[in-house]
């Protein structure tokens, strides 16, 4: 049974991509996986990395389950919009704040090098756009997924990081936004 965990960056609970976690949730648990969830905006946390790596501040609750749901996981599902080319401003703060040395990854001594503290684990990105997909690709070089497959999740030694791009949304139809929740299942479905 594989562990799943969706971690759902969207900031309003109304929104598109609170649809997309629960169908890859749904395909997921049909699969037989055992699946857990954190929605970063019902956590109860400070999004500021206030003092860089100077001095550690202690991880508030939420952030201390969030962290052990991350641990226990061997497949973790980011789903978030795309906003000004990048993450929503309460996803950021929350790789910031979870994401430490030590953590998930540990700078060598004397070296420009550092160990991946999270290898083992593989990701899916699910990401909505207002553009089309090779716009923001080739265009604005995908920056959003950059930071958070390239920067983070590589870098702390998950892979493969599967990306899939979710849009038009911003005018799409309440057919079109089926299928992509159609889609999304099946992902989950099959664990990818």
């Amino acid at each position: 049974m594989k562990k799943i965990l969706i971690i759902n960056g969207h900031p309003n609970g109304k929104s598109f991509n609170f649809g997309i976690a629960e169908s890859y949730k749904n395909g997921a648990i049909s699969s037989g996986a055992q699946v857990e969830t954190i929605t970063i905006a019902d956590l109860k946390f400070n999004p500021n990395l206030q003092y860089g790596y100077q001095k550690r501040t202690e991880l508030e609750a939420d952030l201390l389950e969030a962290w052990r749901k991350i641990q226990n996981a061997e497949h973790l599902v980011w789903i978030h919009p795309v906003w000004w080319g990048g993450l929503p401003a309460i996803t950021k703060g929350f790789i910031d704040r979870l994401f430490l040395p030590g953590m998930a990854f540990q700078y060598r001594e004397n070296s420009v090098w550092w160990d991946k503290l999270l290898k083992g684990k593989t990701a899916h990105i699910i990401t909505t756009l207002d553009q089309p997909s090779w716009y923001y690709r080739f265009v604005y070089g995908r920056p959003s997924v950059n930071q958070l497959k390239k920067s983070t999740l590589e870098f702390c030694g998950i892979k493969p990081v599967k990306v899939s791009y979710i849009g038009i949304v911003k005018g799409s139809t309440e057919e079109q936004r089926k299928k992509w929740l159609e889609k999304v299942y099946n992902f989950g479905f099959r664990n990818k």
